[in-house]
């Protein structure tokens, strides 16, 4: 049983935390948070002991592995420290809102063999995987483009907005991440057009954008379209297509049924999406867990590591830089 504790006792935290005490080959040993009563309460549903520090945790040799769920200014740190205790973790992403902060991450873990593996569920989710798969077995022969639509139900709290580093940083970061995966070739070539639809204000005082569309183009041609909005008032839009020589490959929006009814005044009316990232991938944060818990184990790197995390904020940067400049960016001019 590999023991975990999990930092951070939001949402996300208390979520993994679940997943974690009900894996068979895992165990919840112990969760913190810096709201004491956060970490009580999931404490008590799930009979796991409060650490009293992050210290403890580090120090524990009751702790073999640790998931990292705090606010991403904590990450880079944490994930120093993990490394250094000799303790593999598994971490939420971005690794940091800064590129030159995870950079210096990257020097400060550079050569280690403690296990690192960054928060892309997406990659988890069966319809998403399936997609990637059917691409790189050439089932729909040279691929030629992918299209990515990610669309929220609605804008998230304003703190939430105000702190999450904007939006290509905090929300088309896994689509960048899923693009990579996919495309199974590093773009190149980064252009990004934001506006400002959803809520104008709010967007204009953060210097933010609710709507965007990035275009990623590799050395060979290959091109990937990423569409987000902040609100989408039909649900939590999720689509990952890979149009190849040989055809097309689709991972669609996901139900709670597929029954679809037909009357005399309608037809065609079926259930609404599922309501947001956590129903949406739950399967995906299940798998995750079970990546993380057999990449330790079997002593081998797990499947999405650091340097994934890194690339996807080093796109996300490009696309800031074209959106506000208003012209290509080529990845080489942030390395």
């Amino acid at each position: 049983m590999l023991k975990i504790a999990v930092l951070g006792c939001g949402r996300i935290g208390q979520m993994h935390a679940r997943n974690i005490a009900r894996h068979p080959r895992a165990k919840l040993e112990s969760v913190f948070d810096i709201d004491i009563g956060a970490a009580e309460r999931i404490g008590r549903e799930l009979d796991v002991p409060v650490a009293t520090s992050i210290d403890e945790i580090l120090a524990s040799s009751a702790v073999d592995a640790i998931l990292v769920a705090t606010s991403t200014s904590t990450h880079a740190d944490l994930l120093e420290r993990a490394v250094a205790a000799g303790k593999p973790v598994l971490c939420e992403k971005p690794i940091d809102l800064s590129l030159a902060r995870v950079n210096q991450c990257a020097a400060v873990i550079r050569g280690t063999t403690v296990p690192i593996m960054l928060g892309f569920v997406r990659r988890f989710d069966p319809g998403h995987k399936a997609t990637r798969d059917a691409v790189a077995r050439g089932d729909i022969g040279a691929l030629r483009q992918v299209v990515i639509s990610s669309r929220d139900p609605g804008m998230p709290p304003v703190a939430y907005t105000e702190a999450s580093g904007g939006i290509f940083r905090d929300m088309t970061i896994h689509d960048f991440d899923m693009a990579r995966f996919v495309l199974g070739e590093e773009p190149v070539e980064v252009m990004a057009q934001g506006s400002r639809l959803v809520e104008p204000a709010l967007m204009d005082r953060l210097g933010d954008y609710d709507t965007v569309t990035v275009v990623l183009r590799t050395a060979s041609g290959k091109q990937c379209v990423i569409n987000n909005c902040r609100q989408a008032v039909y649900g939590y839009d999720q689509r990952v297509e890979a149009l190849g020589s040989l055809g097309m490959v689709l991972s669609d929006n996901r139900k709670p049924h597929d029954s679809v009814l037909h009357t005399e005044t309608f037809t065609g009316k079926a259930a609404p999406y599922l309501n947001f990232f956590i129903e949406r991938y739950a399967e995906a944060f299940s798998a995750e867990i079970d990546e993380f818990v057999s990449a330790v184990t079997e002593q081998r790197a797990p499947s999405v590591g650091f340097d994934d995390g890194r690339l996807a904020l080093l796109l996300a940067e490009a696309a800031i830089r074209s959106a506000a400049e208003g012209r290509v960016v080529r990845l080489s001019e942030l390395e």
